[in-house]
């Protein structure tokens, strides 16, 4: 098989020599639970911190450089995202209770919710629970304050460190980031690498237990066997978003092969061959009906990203 001929002028040709993986015109589909959106120039694994600091010191500073995780909570558009997409890997994805003070859990980025519920489990450390119940990884629920079953992730953090464009590190206390409903303030030149977590001493059957009940209710309430994103719009103050869209008449509603979910409709599906401006447009029209119907605005949760097709 030839190896792929890409021109002088592709970014890849001045960008600093990594020890991670470059992989020029990556398909971002394959890496969200949407499986739309178009491609990126060149996505990019940092073998490790270390490896992150010299890539972010020596790109050039003109390329936009975008961070994501494994694309539970993101709608990537059908043109896809110019420049470079960090992709943090398993060197970020540690997660462990640490030694220094009792009943808390330090997780790199990268480590998937659940696992960092998991291990407060095994270490007799409650309060963590919840987070089987988010899907998606620790830098996304430190970007948007992610929650559920009546906590969010604000009210267990300790402390987060965040790399800037430069590569300087910095740790954040919670007040420092500004938390608010699905909200963080720190901007969006800062990428979250690793955050500390506190809980208080418990049972390890009874938290298990917890845990059982929070993901047996996630999965007889929610689609999560179907091509989605999550929670689709924000809770707009003392109200429901999926009461407000089923009252609008919205559930089942379609658009090509994008749906809105009969099981819990704050949420849409991919049923199939769904572009995402046609995941994109459903919502779209969800939040036109919402607003004719009940004169309330829904914002979006998920978070979209890139371009429409034709402006890359």
């Amino acid at each position: 098989m030839s190896q792929q001929v890409l021109p002088e002028n592709h970014l890849i040709h001045s960008l600093p020599q990594v020890r991670g993986s470059y992989k020029t015109d990556a398909q971002l589909a394959k890496v969200t639970w949407f499986k739309v959106g178009g491609p990126t120039d060149v996505l990019y694994t940092p073998a490790d911190l270390d490896d992150l600091v010299h890539f972010l010191k020596n790109k050039p500073i003109d390329i936009p450089v975008l961070v994501i995780g494994v694309g539970s909570n993101l709608l990537i558009r059908d043109g896809g995202i110019p420049g470079v997409v960090i992709r943090l890997g398993p060197a970020f994805s540690k997660v462990e209770e640490t030694s220094e003070t009792k009943n808390q859990i330090i997780a790199g980025a990268a480590a998937l919710d659940v696992k960092v519920a998991k291990t407060a489990m095994k270490a007799d450390i409650t309060g963590l629970e919840f987070l089987c119940g988010v899907p998606g990884t620790i830098g996304g629920a430190l970007r948007m304050n992610a929650g559920a079953y009546g906590r969010e992730t604000k009210d267990i953090l300790v402390w987060a460190e965040a790399i800037d464009m430069a590569g300087n590190i910095k740790r954040f206390t919670p007040d420092q980031l500004g938390y608010a409903y699905r909200h963080c303030d720190l901007g969006k030149e800062w990428i979250f690498i690793s955050a500390c977590f506190t809980g208080t001493t418990g049972d390890q059957d009874e938290i298990a237990v917890r845990m059982k009940e929070i993901q047996d209710a996630r999965g007889s309430t929610q689609p999560i066997k179907s091509r989605t994103g999550g929670s689709t719009f924000k809770n707009p103050g003392d109200n429901k978003a999926w009461q407000l869209i089923d009252k609008a008449g919205c559930r089942g509603l379609k658009i090509g092969d994008a749906q809105v979910s009969e099981q819990h409709c704050n949420f849409l599906i991919n049923n199939d061959k769904a572009s995402a401006s046609d995941l994109e447009n459903l919502g779209e029209e969800v939040r036109k009906r919402v607003k004719e119907t009940s004169g309330i605005e829904l914002h979006w949760e998920i978070k979209r990203l890139g371009n429409k097709t034709g402006e890359r």
